[in-house]
């Protein structure tokens, strides 16, 4: 249909992550060298070995889903869950592009935790290998996402109006505009938060605005449906977004937002990173500059 944005869609939970980081320096990692209450820095060193880089991402999931569970997604999103998601964000970044650090990571952590960081790692590894051109970077302009809560409601009133499961449609909104928060066009001229071309909204839109969040998630959930998402919904995301690596980062990230739902906060309180001619930068967050 067309190609995807160039925005990577690829956040130390306290004394865990700080016995992680004291260990990989070297210095003492005594749980009393760590206060209870600390938070993450959004530029905090992340360790560059497997075993303690495994014992960061645990201890900063297990931190993070305890945070996102009291958070109410009517709201903003609590600066603790910012704080944690970046971090958890950062780590899995790193485990996703250094495959051989991360694949380590990954054989260490316990089984609590495996299956998120998997998936997660998977599908920002599977976004990677979407060909894109490096002379056609769009100017990105990012703006605040529609409630996590509101975006919630929006995808279950389109599963039951398409038969597309909410996880789809939420993995879609995360990949092609984080949520909404990124407000520009494609390199292909796609736009909003579920990046149409506008020819293909004039046929699924439903006369509806390609930049409202409710509008926008109805009409991808009427294309996926048109496209036989109830029959065979692989091809469905494919006539979406032709590559096979976009629908199996689409099917991983859906998947761990089924297994369970905290994942889908998680995800909406990740941040922006974006490719420039300079490399790849975060644009969205705590500490950018």
């Amino acid at each position: 249909m067309r190609y995807v944005l160039s925005v990577v869609l690829v956040a130390v939970a306290a004394i865990g992550v700080a016995v992680a980081v004291a260990q990989e320096r070297g210095d003492d990692p005594s749980p009393r060298a760590a206060s209870a209450q600390a938070l993450p820095a959004p530029d905090a060193a992340l360790p560059r070995r497997p075993g303690p880089l495994a014992a960061a991402l645990t201890a900063t999931i297990r931190r993070l889903r305890d945070a996102v569970r009291g958070w109410d997604t009517a709201g903003e999103v609590p600066a603790e869950v910012t704080l944690l998601a970046l971090h958890h964000q950062r780590m899995l970044r790193l485990i996703a592009k250094r495959r051989a650090l991360g694949d380590a990571t990954l054989r260490g952590l316990p089984r609590d935790v495996r299956g998120e960081a998997r998936d997660a790692v998977l599908a920002q590894r599977h976004l990677a290998q979407i060909p894109r051109s490096p002379s056609r970077l769009p100017r990105v302009r990012v703006a605040k996402a529609a409630p996590a809560a509101e975006l919630r409601r929006h995808y279950g009133v389109a599963q039951r109006r398409f038969g597309v499961h909410w996880s789809i449609l939420a993995s879609v909104n995360f990949i092609e505009s984080a949520f909404g928060r990124v407000r520009s066009a494609s390199e292909a001229g796609a736009r909003g938060p579920m990046q149409f071309l506008p020819s293909t909204w004039r046929a699924y839109g439903m006369g509806g605005d390609i930049d409202d969040p409710r509008h926008a998630i109805l009409a991808a959930a009427n294309l996926l449906r048109s496209a036989g998402a109830t029959r065979d919904l692989d091809g469905a995301l494919y006539a979406y977004n032709h590559s096979t690596s976009y629908v199996r980062a689409v099917r991983r990230f859906a998947a761990r937002m089924r297994t369970d739902e905290r994942t889908f906060r998680t995800f909406y309180a990740w941040q922006v990173y974006i490719r420039t001619p300079a490399g790849v930068r975060r644009v969205t967050g705590p500490g950018r500059g």
